[in-house]
């Protein structure tokens, strides 16, 4: 039974997405350690531990092959880059102009993408570790070759095991991938269950706000899963394994557009059926839904076979509760039974999506398995991006310019103050200066707390386990803390490098001269970064609140065009049709976090925050009666349209365009307009005799068209309160 536990402990360790990270940190760092311990060359410690913690940070994902090709160009770019810090040193001019230039180039490549953004960043701490490393031995010119050898070495180091890793585990990356997706998803679903609680007064718009924020985080774990996948299909026909998780990815897309989808007004349904438990047995089926996605996520995690059994009960007390509803026959209920009807069709379309997830392999193969690859596709490619983002309106410029000149005044205040150590301040400007304020605050704060933190524990280390080889197994668990905590928790990981540097220098010398220059170089640095996010072409997202708002109802005209041609043309999950759907969910999440972010800002810049958080609510809203349209698309080309519908799409879509144009050029919206009142008036004539399908289309036209109003009004706030501004 003890080995057992221990089994399934080991077990629950290597599904950990964290654990593989650290471990080969752990490998790569204790190897290190003893060839150091072994040669008796401890002064060979502190570049090959930066190799290392550079290499580690310029890791993305990729197969083996893929991994290895970007290997290549990382020590081609560290080489390069420690070589001109060696050789530029000596001649404090020129190294400023260098190092503005750099800085400038390597954050621009940014506008190429993450993967790129990753391998930059990583190259200009490499070179700000190549300064420390100089400044360590006063600038002596001596031993060119040394430092840079030993970091490409350690970043080598790292890298091949990597890239061994890479080749020997391919897939695990896709299976975390899409557990998280699928944990994410659940969660969604039993915040969505919360909305169809029967209770009167209960306050929809802040739960539809914490499910607009959740929503951001499946965005993210979709996007997240689609190019960890896509690294792995390629331009080739994927293999057995890759496609079974294809036709998962495709399975989370299906289910999100279900679980995003919403049929009517909850408060006007909670009102009508207070005293049916109808709605409590459809809250219940969605939160055993949203457990199961999550069960899944775990069974992707732990490699095991995944039973859906939970919802056939529930399935069947609802129809129950709705077959009983219909006996009642009463006329004031008439059209919400019918949204409630298509409610519970998509709850069992749910049910039986997680029933097909018990055996992927047994799903067709999607008509369009095509993935849109968003990397740059050559030398020309690249160039048009670069060239597109040379323009202050560009977020990567004004973040690559910030980035020169901070470092640049940072290199400055170094040679002007003369501190010891000096070259950690702009290793922290490089860390805390962030694309936008709330985002530096943030970091700022927690290098701060964690440095001092570290600090603190160093000093206590120091004093109880005084023997040199302790003090390296410190070294180690403290680097693999760091990276196991560098994304969730940086406060912690800032302590855990700060122990780390502390206990590694202990190694050559003595690194109690090291505590006060340590906190204070960091206070300069955070503070050059600070400054520089204020001063340097700030990006204040109040001020581009209109643009992402005008973004988000653009999508959402363009997924409601695709939309009506899959209901004309028929259903096919092209290409096409996922890109409208995923873009509208990335700028409803993307409007998330721009708001995140304006609450961490001064006052004066976030005043127009509750505009925008209630812009989230109904944009939110506008969306989940989209997918509820998209949701009950049909193979069968022209079933539900009628003139009448096709006429509303349009005229819908329209509108949106046209409030979203305003918001982006800054002109007048009008609150009213007559032609959407009458509408919204049409579309609620609903005859009797009209069949499902097209009604169902028709009330959810309605249901959207009736969010243009309230769309207008906080749209021409906003822009009132832009002028204000």
């Amino acid at each position: 039974m003890p080995s057992t536990r221990f089994t399934q402990t080991l077990r629950r360790l290597w599904a950990l997405d964290k654990f593989s990270y650290s471990l080969r940190v752990f490998v790569a760092l204790t190897g290190s350690m003893a060839l150091c311990w072994q040669q008796d060359r401890m002064d060979l410690l502190i570049p090959l531990f930066l190799g290392i913690i550079a290499s580690a940070l310029a890791e993305t994902d990729d197969s083996w092959q893929g991994r290895l090709t970007a290997l290549l160009v990382i020590l081609g770019c560290f080489s390069v880059a420690s070589l001109s810090v060696e050789l530029l040193f000596p001649y404090p001019w020129i190294f400023a102009a260098a190092l503005a230039l750099a800085s400038f180039g390597l954050t621009m490549l940014g506008a190429l993408g993450e993967r790129y953004a990753t391998i930059a960043s990583a190259t200009l701490i490499l070179s700000i570790y190549t300064m420390i490393g100089v400044d360590q031995r006063d600038g002596a010119p001596t031993n060119l070759w040394q430092e840079p050898a030993l970091l490409v070495a350690g970043a080598a180091w790292y890298g091949l095991l990597s890239v061994l890793w890479q080749a020997l585990f391919t897939h695990q990356p896709v299976q975390q991938s899409l557990a998280r997706l699928f944990r994410e998803l659940g969660q969604y679903l039993k915040l969505k269950s919360a909305l169809l609680e029967p209770v009167r007064q209960l306050d929809v718009e802040a739960r539809r706000l914490e499910l607009a924020r959740q929503n951001g985080k499946v965005v993210a774990a979709l996007n997240a899963a689609k190019e960890i996948i896509l690294h792995r299909v390629g331009n080739g026909r994927p293999g057995p394994k890759v496609s079974r998780y294809l036709k998962l990815y495709f399975l989370a897309q299906d289910i999100h557009e279900r679980a995003s989808s919403s049929h009517y007004a909850y408060n006007e349904l909670a009102e009508a059926f207070f005293h049916s438990d109808v709605l409590f047995r459809c809250q219940r089926l969605l939160r055993q839904q949203g457990g199961a996605c999550q069960a899944l996520g775990r069974a992707i995690r732990m490699r095991q076979p995944f039973d859906y059994l939970d919802g056939a009960q529930a399935l069947e007390d609802l129809n129950k509760s709705l077959e009983h509803l219909r006996i009642q026959s009463n006329p004031a209920w008439r059209g919400l039974l019918r949204s409630l009807n298509a409610l519970a069709r998509n709850l069992a379309t749910l049910d039986r999506l997680l029933l097909d997830a018990s055996n992927p392999d047994a799903l067709a193969e999607a008509q369009d398995a095509s993935l849109l690859d968003r990397s740059p596709k050559g030398p020309k490619d690249v160039w048009e991006r670069l060239k597109q983002n040379l323009t202050p309106t560009s977020l990567v410029f004004r973040h690559a310019l910030r980035m020169a000149v901070a470092l640049t005044a940072g290199y400055g205040v170094l040679h002007l103050i003369h501190p010891e150590q000096g070259y950690w301040i702009l290793l922290t400007t490089v860390f805390v200066c962030q694309p936008n304020f709330g985002a530096t605050r943030r970091k700022l704060v927690q290098r701060i707390v964690g440095t001092l933190l570290g600090l603190a524990l160093g000093w206590a280390l120091f004093d109880l386990f005084p023997s040199a080889l302790v003090q390296s197994a410190f070294a180690v668990i403290a680097g693999v803390i760091f990276f196991a905590n560098r994304a969730t928790h940086y406060t912690l990981a800032t302590a855990a490098i700060t122990l780390m540097v502390l206990f590694c220098f202990n190694q050559v010398g003595n690194s109690y001269g090291l505590f006060l220059p340590r906190f204070v170089d960091t206070l300069i640095g955070a503070l050059i970064a600070g400054l520089a996010v204020i001063f340097i072409l700030p990006d204040w997202q109040g001020r581009r609140l209109n643009q992402v708002v005008a973004n988000a109802l653009a999508c959402n005209s363009r997924y409601l065009r695709q939309i009506m041609l899959q209901y004309a043309n028929g259903k096919r999950d092209d290409l096409a049709y996922r890109l409208a759907r995923r873009n509208a969910h990335n700028a409803d999440a993307a409007l998330s976090t721009t708001l995140s972010n304006m609450l961490m800002e001064p006052g004066h810049f976030r005043k127009e925050a509750d505009v925008g958080f209630r812009f989230l609510v109904l944009s939110h809203t506008l969306l989940s009666y989209l997918s509820a349209l998209g949701a009950h698309r049909s193979e069968t080309p022209g079933e539900a349209l009628t003139p009448t519908i096709n006429d509303a799409a349009e005229q819908i879509a329209e509108s949106l365009d046209c409030i979203a144009q305003g918001l982006t050029d800054r002109r007048p919206i009008s609150i009213h307009r007559d032609e959407e009142d009458a509408l919204a008036k049409a579309l609620e004539q609903l005859p009797e005799d009209m069949d499902d399908r097209p009604r169902l289309v028709q009330t959810e036209l309605g249901l959207i068209c009736r969010q243009l109003g309230a769309l207008r009004t906080l749209a021409a706030h906003l822009l009132n309160e832009g002028k204000a501004a």
